[in-house]
């Protein structure tokens, strides 16, 4: 039976538990769980991390631990009972956790690693925490520890700044919002400023000295040095190095390196340097032989030198070289590093070119405990400290210091006899009273310990020798008295003994007979001169002599005259002695009371490091002289007791106050010393207001403190001593004193006067003396006291008085003070201090100190305070201050920022302590207070000003930069206040602003409110970890959704009102529906129904409604605001609540139109998080674009998307799509002045210069694009602006700029696309894709694999489909996501160039793949019984045309089909195009060959191989056995004209190949001359298979047409181009109707032949030639399912695009017939077959009308002679004789009155020679520069791969030769083609985004404003149609060109002119 838990209720996971049983519940180790009820072994409870989860798990798998239970029952909730530290840092490891993976994930391991060693070091701290084994102490520094830590990974990490105490987390609700914000402010100024160090520390490290000659020991000095002051500013460290520059014990640490300490911040300056001296230990001279002689001397090395400065930009981890420097003249050597600092050059120079000294240096900042801690391994591994000379800037009371330091100056010595000078050296000794030496009491410097003697260096004779070396002598306190040093002088023999010889001594005594020590400073010292063997042990003998020249008696004047002396400096460093005669006057008193009132008169002289050496001393002094004789020494006595007392609040002896009280509270022994005190106090005060000068008693006032503290500790003693006696005598005289001081503080003056600075100076300090009082007064009575003397000061001061600024610190001081804190003393002082307060935040004066008064004040308060004083407090403070405080916080919001950082950090810190005092005091108030607050209004003006005030304030309070981002628990303090204060005032707004009361600003300015709390970033719950958002649900729940209801209850109530809000509000509580939260959206949308309904009942309609709705989803969805959930939440509430409205369906269409709206608005904002620009992203930009300039006409959102999707197209480095959208905009602007406001990036303008700046954008980006056509129509409109204004300067520019486009068009290659359809099906596509096809624009070089990798990368998630089938309905419907790629063909609308002879192909290649509506796709499968032997005869082809919405190129690479065309072309139909296309490409290679464009002859090569050998191998034997059978011609008797035309083109390639072997054999080289033969073998068995013993007549009589005319005429021959009855204008169209993109051949050679070709790229000279090196991938192979199978091939080798070489079983017959969709011709020239209007119209042979092709027609107008139009097998190539300059495109109008030449027309009925004697086969109606058979194939551009052959470029580029150079005799030409122009596609709408026709608003220019030129109004005659023309029909005649014309496509959008 399962029984309720009483004890075990909290537990710890020791094992994970899978959970496996029934009601089984899995855990993971380290889980905690709350354990409900009990049963047999078994808990049944859940998991912390997820409370809705229950189940049963065994008890021995939980570790119970102790917990505290809150809300015992049914919503209880467990705190475990343990250490708060270790609460917190389970909970904060456990969210680090999480995180610290997704640090790993992020690559980020910088962080990851230094969070892991973190979390381990907490996890070992939180062990020795739990273990409980640690001392107060270490624990106390171990939470110290674990805190620091967790407060660092928060802060890495960017979670929220924990508020403490003491280590532990503070609950919000258990103090004021006041503390808690001083907690936070703390905390985050210690971590954003610490508080600069004011003591640093210098660490040094020698490491070596590097030097090419050493060989010698060396001893190198480190001190620091003042260069202002000259002096230095440290003792000196020592290092011994041995002879190879390294020191001599490496393993004593602490002997080479060191701790300069207690440097001020006044020492790091650049004048301060780091001097390093080296001294060498050995020969007299470096260069002197070794056996010269044995003794060592100490001599100069060299000198380097750092500042300090340097030290501080410097990285503290690298080491430092110090170049070192040698002296020039040894005797400089004192003041090398002077002159190496001044840089005095001549004085020293470079030691050797490679000395230098290796040394770390690190500057460490802080207290040294601070150091050791931080820098344990500089301690641990041993470190010496080195002092600075004299006591550091703060001296503190224990320091124990007795250092006397001694510098050797200098010598003057006489030379002793000899001739020169001496070698002196000098040897110090220390030695004790009874003349004996103190051992290891003279040490060089630190770093080494002292010794018994210290020798100086030895300067080479030099007999006055400067050597300014210093000694320390740390001799202790008790052995100075009788101590002295000696200095004995040697000279330093060279000779070979070596040897020193003593000649004389000097010494000094260290303290003078009254018990004075050596004074500081520089003595000259007695030179006595002895011998060698002198006895010197004997110290009485010398002690008597003089030792000092300046303390000879006068007629001593024989010694003075010596001219021997030595000069030392000394300076003692004690905290014990002194050299102060008057302090050892002042402390032996007693001995000379003579001269006490001397001594106290001195003691103001005496330093202060001496008073506060003797403090103790001093201060007994003291108070015995006033005890003795208070009458005569009274006055004096306090005076330096005043003295003392402002002695110690110096920052350098602050710390000494302790020693004070320690004196005050132990050892001061005055029992009768507060009468005197009190009455000399009292003196003093009385006297202010009459004394001039204020200066003495304003600093017995700032004694006050003290005195105090010595007037209550004397009568404290008295009382204890007597009993209490003399009671009213005291409190008399402290009320008489109390008198005095108020009535003093009651003077008023006008303006600053001595006795103001005074009154200041007592407030100042007069809190202080609260505690003090308290000792001996009750709590009221010192209450009392303050309250008076208050009270007293005067109400009325100056404005720039300082005793306002004093007055409010004084109380703030009150107010902090103990006094305060006492319930009883604050009801006597609050209305003081509020009455000063609020004088001062009225004025808004000195705020920082109002809000730090008001802090205190209110942290005082308790919420849980019962008692009726702390109800009373409020009321008082809410009377006084609530107005005030509410203005004043408006106030410094609204001030503009100040540029000071300093000042502007104040501001904001007064901001928040206003802030937090407003959240304090709303906190405490109850209903009570809230009823009187409101009662205290005595009109409706004067409530409503305070609500608005409230609001606004409120509104200040929320946002984002009022608290730091990392202060939660401040932000959540502050909602939980503002939500409750809301909800209390929701009922006043109600009853005093409603009906006829009504007040929009106050209800405006509550919903305002309330929208932006609810949408606050720290309360979107949703962006919080598990564990932080369950605390704040338990802890305040869901505010927003507290707000929400409330504001749906106060727009319940507004009743018609609400059309005050509509549509204002309509925005602001759209953006709190789209907060995920379900509750909050399902209170807050029923809003939008009831603005719907009041707007229909106000207008009818509600089009505002919707037109904000639309507005604002935009702007918030693009924020990231809104999910798919929000949409069918919104769709579904609002559909049921209209249901029973007679609006419905009005409304449901505005529901509709917003869902739509927000699934593309979902959709854009989805895809724009993805990283890179892709197809996704501007597909889904573009649907959005659509849908507002469509649905919703929203010109302004349809023009920032316009830019939204440029700035994408420009990332992808679409120039050309990026140039269509821009004219997007570019369209709705006209040629006007009127002016524009500033949009976007544009700035404010004129229309006219925004469409100017537009038009010079997209010609750039057309430029780069390679869109030149389109560019050029853009130059020519806006230079007939340029005209129009004659502005001929960019007039001119804008012609060079167009003519340099058409140079462009004529230079520069262009690739030309692949275009591929894609499918995309299933339900996982986003909306603007789901269930839709497509079809895409590939990019440059971009093949069908590459491509389907792309779209498989874009959608990772989708599967490819391997058929080119349509999908079936389970497809479309499927949750995935399906791919459906393949490659399709363009059609081209522009056939009238495309048919034109004479154009080169760099001009047709545009319109090959530009402005392309209609696509095409092939697929082959076999109709009927398959016939194994000859599968030609049912293989048909399925053709489908896809029709585009828009043409591409155009403002996306991808367009939806609009309507999808099949038709089947049958086996015969197939055949005739296969062979058609065959033929075409063996023309331009035979072409391409005969004009040199190719260089390599191998593609021809491999074209004849595969055509002949297939055709050998069957292949077009195959068709006869197919098409020319009897059976067939009986089954089929309508095929009669298409077997004769499959005939014809099977002769016809005969006759091709014939030629082609002849080409061939001129240019075959010499290796392949066997293939040759071979080839023309094979062509003889081909022609006898075919049985052709010799051509037709027809055949013969006419030779074949080639696109660049005959061999003979070449690239010369005139272009017949004109027509006889004259010229006419071929309408111009606008190019920007067909966009294009560089393309590559879509072919591929095979191996072999690409290789070769590529290898003559290089050299070539046609562009056309560079794109045989070019091997793309299959379009059309089955591999990839989308087009013919390998059966379905011609008869020539192949490879597959961009896959290996076919194998052999591809080069059948049988497999010739069907091409790839791009292999096959389509459009007007090769016609559907099976359409019945593209059939043949039949002509009479030898029609009139067809004149033909005669070159000795006159021609008056010709230039080069025309060369003949035919030519044979046997014609012999010629060279160019004449040059032709291509034409432009668009063309301009031919010169009228040219005759054409060799104009053919040719009816296929006159193709048989049975029926008619006129040559079937006519010669090219263009013999220069035509692109001939390949010029009327506007869609060969697909591939060849399907088996017919392996083709070069040129095949498929449609271009036969390369364009003819540049003339000087250029003709004007112009194509017109005849029957082309009956079914132009003129009435076809231009596409939505390409420019349109609009009339020029200013006067009539050559172009109109659409980049197209209208038709002119006479057509000139046609020209007859073609051969091929005829036999397939009239031109355009396909399906789709012979319906009736559509009507004009819609512009959704009006034409409407921008407004922006």
């Amino acid at each position: 039976m399962w029984i309720p838990t009483e004890q075990d209720k909290y537990g710890v996971v020791l094992a994970s538990f899978r959970g496996t049983v029934q009601n089984g519940l899995p855990l993971e180790i380290g889980d905690t769980v709350q354990i409900l009820e009990k049963c047999e072994g078994w808990y049944r409870g859940f998991v912390l991390k997820n409370p809705n989860a229950k189940g049963i798990f065994p008890c021995s798998y939980i570790h119970v631990k102790a917990a505290d239970i809150k809300n015992k029952g049914q919503f209880e909730t467990v705190v475990p009972k343990e250490d708060t530290v270790i609460t917190e840092m389970t909970s904060t490891l456990r969210d680090w956790g999480t995180m610290w993976k997704q640090l790993y994930v992020k690559n980020e391991g910088d962080l990851f690693h230094r969070l892991w060693h973190v979390m381990n070091e907490i996890l070992d701290l939180r062990q020795q925490v739990l273990l409980g084994s640690l001392t107060h102490d270490r624990m106390r520094d171990v939470k110290q520890h674990i805190t620091a830590r967790l407060d660092w990974g928060n802060e890495q990490l960017g979670l929220d700044l924990v508020p403490r105490k003491e280590f532990s987390m503070v609950d919000p609700d258990d103090i004021s919002a006041t503390e808690l914000y001083r907690l936070m402010e703390h905390r985050h100024r210690k971590k954003e400023t610490p508080v600069p160090a004011s003591t640093h520390h210098l660490f040094v490290h020698m490491k070596s000295l590097m030097s090419s000659n050493l060989g010698e020991e060396l001893e190198v000095f480190f001190y620091i040095y003042d260069s202002r002051e000259s002096r230095p500013l440290s003792e000196r460290f020592f290092v011994k190095l041995n002879k190879n520059g390294v020191p001599k014990s490496p393993e004593k640490t602490e002997r080479q390196c060191t701790l300069f300490v207690d440097l001020g911040s006044g020492d790091l300056r650049k004048d301060v340097y780091i001097v390093v001296h080296i001294i060498r230990i050995g020969r007299m001279g470096a260069g002197e032989k070794k056996n010269t002689c044995n003794v060592q001397y100490r001599r100069p090395f060299g000198c380097a030198v750092v500042s300090i400065a340097d030290l501080l930009t410097a990285d503290s981890k690298d080491d430092h070289l110090l170049k070192v420097y040698a002296c020039n003249t040894e005797s400089d050597w004192n003041q090398i590093h002077e002159n190496i600092i001044k840089k005095v050059n001549s004085r020293y120079n470079l030691s050797g070119s490679n000395t230098g000294l290796a040394v770390a240096l690190q500057l460490l900042h802080g207290d040294i405990e601070q150091l050791r801690r931080e820098y344990m391994a500089i301690f641990s591994r041993g470190v010496s400290i080195t002092r600075k000379l004299g006591f550091s800037d703060v001296i503190m009371p224990g320091e124990m210091r007795n250092d006397l330091y001694i510098t050797l100056e200098k010598g003057e010595f006489e030379k002793g006899g000899k001739t020169v000078a001496r070698n002196v050296e000098v040897t110090v000794y220390a030695l004790d009273v009874d003349g004996q030496i103190l051992r290891s009491y003279v040490a060089a410097g630190s770093g080494e310990p002292g010794g018994d003697e210290y020798h100086s260096f030895v300067l080479y004779h030099n007999n006055s020798p400067r050597w300014a070396e210093q000694i320390k002598l740390p001799i202790p306190v008790d052995m100075f008295r009788g101590s002295h040093v000696r200095f004995e002088f040697r000279h330093c023999s060279t000779k070979d003994k070596g040897e020193k010889k003593l000649f004389g001594f000097s010494f000094v005594p260290l303290m003078q007979e009254d018990g004075r020590t050596l004074p500081d400073g520089t003595h000259e010292l007695i030179v006595h001169k002895c011998e060698e063997n002198a006895n010197l042990q004997d110290c009485a003998r010398y002690l008597k002599l003089p030792f000092s020249k300046a303390n000879l008696p006068g007629n001593n004047q024989a010694v003075k005259a010596t001219k021997e002396s030595f000069w030392i400096t000394s300076f003692l460093c004690s905290t014990k002695l002194t050299q102060n005669g008057d302090m050892l006057d002042l402390l032996k008193w007693r001995a000379h009371p003579e001269r006490i009132s001397d001594s106290l008169s001195k003691l103001k002289e005496i330093d202060g490091s001496e008073i506060v050496k003797f403090l103790q001393d001093t201060l007994d002094t003291l108070f015995g002289i006033l005890d003795e004789s208070a009458q005569r020494h009274g006055l004096k006595v306090f005076d330096c007791l005043v003295h003392i007392i402002n002695l110690l609040q110096d920052s350098k002896f602050q710390h000494f106050k302790p020693v004070m009280d320690t004196y005050i509270e132990s050892h001061f022994a005055g029992a009768l010393s507060y009468r005197d005190l009190i009455k000399v106090l009292k003196w003093y005060v009385d006297r202010i207001i009459e004394a001039e000068h204020q200066e003495h008693i304003q600093q017995v006032l700032k004694a006050t403190e003290y005195i105090f503290k010595y007037i209550v500790q004397s009568r404290r003693l008295y009382a204890l001593a007597t009993g209490g006696q003399n009671e009213e005598e005291f409190r008399c005289c402290m009320h008489e004193l109390f008198m005095s001081i108020r009535f003093f503080l009651s003077q008023e003056s006008q303006g600053p006067s001595p006795v103001t600075h005074t009154q200041a100076v007592f407030l100042r300090t007069f809190p202080v003396v609260y505690g003090e009082l308290l000792k001996l007064f009750t709590v009221r009575e010192v209450a009392t006291f303050v309250r008076e003397t208050l009270g007293s000061l005067p109400t009325t001061t100056h404005t720039d008085c300082p005793l306002e600024a004093v007055k409010l610190q004084c109380i703030a001081k009150t107010v902090e003070s103990q006094l305060y804190t006492n319930p009883e003393s604050r009801c006597i002082l609050l209305p003081v201090v509020l009455r000063l307060l609020q004088s001062h935040m009225q004025e808004q004066k000195d705020l920082v100190m109002c809000g730090r008064i008001l802090t205190s004040m209110l942290s005082l308060i308790k919420r849980d305070d019962t008692e009726p004083a702390v109800s009373e407090e409020v009321d008082l403070i809410v009377d006084s201050l609530m107005g005030v405080l509410l203005r004043t916080i408006l106030e410094i919001s609204n001030r503009p920022q100040s540029t000071g950082s300093a000042m502007r950090l104040q501001f904001q810190d007064v901001t928040g302590e206003f802030v937090a005092c407003l959240l304090a005091l709303l906190k405490q108030m109850k209903d009570k207070h809230y009823q009187q607050l409101l009662q205290s209004f005595t009109n409706k003006d004067e409530l409503r000003d305070f609500l608005l005030q409230l609001f606004t304030v409120f509104r200040i309070l929320i946002r984002p930069e009022m608290f730091p981002k990392d202060w939660t628990v401040m932000r959540l303090v502050t909602n939980n206040v503002i939500i409750t204060t809301v909800l209390y005032l929701s009922d006043a707004l109600r009853k005093n602003f409603l009906n006829d009361k009504f007040d929009y600003k106050v209800w405006d300015s509550y919903f305002y409110l309330s929208v932006i709390f609810i949408n606050q970033s720290c309360l979107q719950l949703e962006t919080f970890s598990p564990s932080k958002r369950k605390k704040i649900l338990e802890k305040y729940g869901d505010m927003r959704v507290m707000m929400g209801c409330e504001i749906f209850s106060m727009w319940q109530n507004l009743g018609e009102h609400k059309l005050n809000f509509i549509p204002a509000m309509i925005g602001p509580f759209l953006e709190v529906t789209l907060v995920p939260q379900p509750d909050l959206r399902n209170v807050m949308i029923p809003i939008f129904h009831d603005m719907m309904d009041w707007e229909q009942r106000r207008s009818g309609n509600f089009k505002q409604v919707e037109a904000k709705l639309i507005d604002k989803l935009d702007s918030l969805m693009s924020e990231g605001k809104g999910d798919e959930t929000y949409r069918e939440l919104f769709n579904s509430i609002l559909l049921k609540k209209i249901e029973r409205e007679t609006w419905r369906e009005s409304g449901i269409s505005l529901i509709a139109t917003v869902t739509r709206l927000m699934e593309r608005l979902l959709d854009y904002r989805d895809c724009m998080k993805l990283g890179e620009v892709d197809g996704k992203k501007i597909g889904c930009t573009v649907s959005l674009l659509n849908f507002y300039k469509t649905e919703l006409n929203k010109e302004e959102m349809y023009i920032r998307y316009i830019h939204k999707l440029y700035d994408l197209h420009m990332k992808a480095q679409n120039f050309t799509e990026a140039s269509y959208t821009l004219l997007l905009y570019d369209e709705l602007l006209e040629w006007s002045e009127r002016p524009l406001r500033e949009f976007l990036n544009y700035p404010m303008q004129s229309e006219w210069q925004r469409k100017e700046y537009l038009h010079l954008t997209i010609i750039q980006n057309f430029d780069r694009g390679k869109c030149w056509e389109n560019g050029i129509l853009l130059c020519r409109e806006l230079a007939d602006q340029y005209e129009s204004y004659y502005d001929y300067r960019n007039l001119s520019k804008m012609r060079m700029m167009e003519a340099s486009l058409y140079d462009k068009i004529m230079d520069q290659q262009r690739l030309e696309p692949e275009f591929f359809r894609v499918g995309f099906y299933g339900k996982k596509f986003p909306f603007f894709l789901r269930n839709k096809e497509f079809v895409c624009r590939g990019h440059d070089y971009e093949r069908l694999e590459a491509f389907q990798q792309r779209m498989l990368s874009e959608f990772p998630h989708a599967i490819a489909m391997q058929h080119a089938n349509q999908p079936d309905q389970t497809i479309y419907q499927a949750e995935a996501q399906y791919l459906q790629i393949y490659a399709v063909t363009p059609i081209p609308d522009s056939q009238d160039v495309l048919q034109r002879d004479g154009v080169p192909d760099n001009i047709k290649s545009f319109y090959k793949v530009n402005n392309i509506w209609r696509f095409r796709y092939d697929r082959p499968f076999h109709k009927g019984t398959k016939d194994k032997e000859n599968e030609f005869k049912s293989l048909w082809v399925e053709r489908t045309t896809l029709t585009l919405v828009q043409s591409l190129p155009g403002i996306s690479r991808w367009f939806e089909v609009e309507k999808r065309e099949l038709v089947e072309v049958s086996p015969l139909e197939n055949a005739i195009e296969v062979i058609e296309n065959k033929n075409l490409q063996l023309r331009t290679l035979i072409t391409q060959c005969q004009t040199r464009q190719m260089q390599n002859i191998n593609p021809l090569t491999m074209c004849l191989n595969g055509v002949i050998d297939a055709a050998v191998n069957g292949g077009l034997a195959r068709y006869q056995e197919a098409f020319f059978v009897k059976d067939y011609m009986m089954n089929h008797p309508e095929d009669g004209d298409k077997i004769g035309r499959l005939r014809e083109l099977m002769f016809e390639q005969a006759h091709i190949l014939e030629f082609g072997l002849a080409v061939h054999e001129k240019f075959v080289p010499q290796d392949m001359r066997p293939l040759h033969k071979k080839l023309v073998d094979q062509f003889h068995l081909m022609k006898s298979s075919l049985g052709i013993q010799e051509f037709p007549a027809y055949v013969r009589a006419s030779p074949i047409h080639f696109p660049n005319g005959s061999p003979r005429t070449g690239r010369n021959s005139m272009p017949n181009i004109l027509s006889p009855e004259g010229g006419r204008v071929v309408p111009r169209r606008s190019p920007l109707s067909y966009p294009a993109v560089n393309r590559y051949s879509s072919s591929s050679l095979s191996s072999q032949a690409s290789n070769e070709v590529s290898n003559i790229t290089g050299q070539s000279e046609s562009s056309d030639e560079v794109f045989n090196m070019q091997p793309s991938p299959s379009t059309s192979s089955l591999s990839s399912n989308h087009s013919a199978s390998p059966n379905v091939t011609s008869s020539a080798p192949s490879s597959a695009r961009g896959s290996p070489q076919l194998s052999e079983k591809h080069k059948h017959g049988r497999e010739n017939s069907c091409l790839s969709p791009r292999e096959r011709p389509c459009s007007a020239i090769f016609p559907n077959p099976l359409d019945p209007t593209q059939r043949a119209i039949p002509h009479p042979a030898g029609d009139a009308s067809l004149p033909r092709s005669d070159p000795n027609i006159s021609n008056p107008d010709k230039v080069v002679k025309p060369a003949p139009s035919s030519w044979s097998l046997d014609t012999p190539l010629s060279d160019s004789v004449g040059k032709l300059l291509c034409p432009p495109v668009p063309p301009r109008p031919p010169y009228s009155g040219s005759p054409a030449k060799n104009i053919r027309s040719q009816s296929p009925a006159s193709r048989s020679p049975q029926k008619t004697c006129a040559p079937p086969f006519t010669p090219s109606p263009t013999e220069c520069q035509s692109t001939g058979l390949v010029a009327n194939s506007p869609v060969l551009s697909g591939s060849y791969s399907s088996g017919i052959s392996s083709l070069s470029r040129c095949s498929v580029s449609e271009a036969s030769g390369t364009e003819a150079p540049p003339s000087d005799h250029a003709l004007p030409t112009s194509v017109s083609s005849g029957s082309d122009e009956v079914f132009r596609r003129e009435n076809k709408t231009p596409p939505p985004y390409s420019v349109y026709e609009r009339n020029n608003p200013r006067r009539p220019v050559p172009l109109p404003h659409s980049l197209s030129i209208p038709p002119p109004s006479a057509d000139a005659p046609p020209i007859p149609p073609k051969p091929h023309q005829l036999r397939c029909g009239k031109p355009d005649a396909d399906p789709r060109r012979l319906e009736p014309p559509p009507p004009p496509r819609p512009r959704p959008l009006p034409r409407k002119v921008s407004q922006l």
